[in-house]
């Protein structure tokens, strides 16, 4: 048996990325380590949000063959890596699941093989940790016997416009050739293929992309702790500077930012800069300063909404709407709402949530019970805050039953919201 693919990790990123191929026609093999991961796939069963169980289910009888055998890994012609790297305590990536992943395809790399990585990372991983490895283990070398390329991982949770098919996909090879085979590849199965002139632009890409979000984020919701001292609504502005059709997209504030892309992968290109050129990257971590304190702003807006009424946060209760880091799905990874809970629980505050998408949420040690009845706890909470706005929620109708409404989204139209 022999596939045209193998997809190491199978997450967010790469079970997408194995379903759009398996709906291209394309015998697909994924390997992860997590044996449980491998099972419920095997069976049919999700673990991400894009894909339902059904979804699944079709691609394993379509002939999608989900394993934890790494030597299965020989029998693909093509290796594509897509597992996680979170940041490292010096503010790094953490790159040993990717240099574990790496040994793997490296212990089973034949002549021929395409190798691509797709997990965000910095500048010259891709040459310096992957191709090395690769080289070492299997006695080939890239570019002549084998061929290495990077390729960006754009998926975006939830989004119902752009996913895999059609989402140009940017691939950049170690060589020209590495490069044309990668296209060649991704070409079968995605609309769009953007070639770069190597590896390090292609890496160097994705952290533009999400730096580029990370500092207008920031820039935002600097404005919207002035405006607020100011009296000037913010979102009021922003719908104003957006019909200007030239010179501007409209970027809003929030309680923090969240998921994998733009709290950590921006940091990668700072702490690149740091350690090879001795300086800092100035507008990253100014924009990281003030994202990762947003969660302790609406901590203290919200002591200001309660003690402007008489009443001490110490033994109020703030019930949360919305955990997840982005609205309508169920993931929750770096989400503000964890760090404003320990920030509310600190001052005194009762935590409470509501989260259609979240049965469980463990904030750290930190007490946090779970609501079923919306209503009902919106009416007897001290405080509600609408820290994520899904679907499921009325926000204008919620301020009005609430006995204090804060609204971190700007979605409330009721005068009796109070909007970040």
């Amino acid at each position: 048996m022999s596939y045209d693919v193998v997809i190491l990790g199978l997450g967010y990123v790469g079970l997408p990325l194995a379903q759009q191929a398996t709906r291209a026609g394309l015998t697909v093999l994924g390997f992860d380590v997590d044996e449980t991961v491998v099972r419920a796939l095997a069976d049919g069963r999700s673990h991400v949000d894009d894909l339902s169980d059904d979804d699944v289910a079709k691609m394993v009888a379509e002939g999608f063959l989900p394993t934890t055998d790494e030597t299965l890994i020989a029998q693909a012609r093509t290796a594509v890596i897509c597992v996680p790297t979170p940041l490292s305590e010096g503010d790094g990536p953490d790159l040993r699941a990717v240099l574990g992943a790496t040994s793997a395809v490296g212990r089973n790399l034949r002549p021929g093989m395409l190798v691509v990585l797709e997990s965000t990372t910095y500048p010259g991983t891709t040459d310096e940790e992957v191709r090395p490895r690769l080289e070492q283990l299997s006695g080939l070398t890239a570019g002549i016997d084998f061929h290495l390329a990077f390729s960006p991982e754009r998926i975006d949770p939830g989004n119902e416009v752009y996913g895999p098919h059609n989402t140009p996909k940017v691939v950049g090879g170690y060589t020209p050739s590495c490069t044309s085979a990668a296209a060649g590849f991704y070409g079968r199965f995605i609309e769009t293929v953007v070639p770069t002139r190597g590896t390090r632009e292609a890496e160097t890409a994705k952290l533009l992309e999400n730096t580029y979000r990370h500092v207008n984020i920031a820039l935002v919701n600097e404005m919207a702790r002035f405006c607020h001292e100011l009296d000037i609504d913010l979102w009021d502005v922003i719908h104003a500077a957006s019909t200007k059709p030239f010179g501007f997209q409209a970027f809003y504030p929030g309680p923090g930012v969240g998921g994998h892309c733009i709290p950590i992968d921006p940091n990668y290109l700072s702490h690149n800069v740091r350690s090879k050129l001795g300086y800092p990257f100035r507008f990253v971590e100014l924009a990281q300063e003030i994202n990762t304190t947003m969660p302790a702003y609406v901590a203290r807006r919200a002591q200001n909404l309660l003690n402007a009424d008489g009443q001490a946060v110490r033994g109020a209760t703030v019930l949360l709407l919305g955990i997840t880091y982005k609205a309508n799905i169920a993931d929750q990874r770096e989400s503000p709402a964890a760090p404003l809970a320990r920030q509310l629980a600190a001052l005194g505050a009762t935590v409470a949530y509501h989260d259609p998408h979240v049965r469980t949420w463990d904030v750290s040690g930190v007490p946090v019970s779970r609501t079923d009845d919306l209503e009902g706890a919106a009416a007897s909470a001290d405080l509600v805050i609408l820290v994520q706005n899904h679907r499921e929620y009325d926000p204008d109708h919620l301020a009005r039953i609430a006995k204090r409404f804060f609204d971190t989204r700007g979605v409330t139209t009721a005068r009796e919201a109070h909007r970040l």
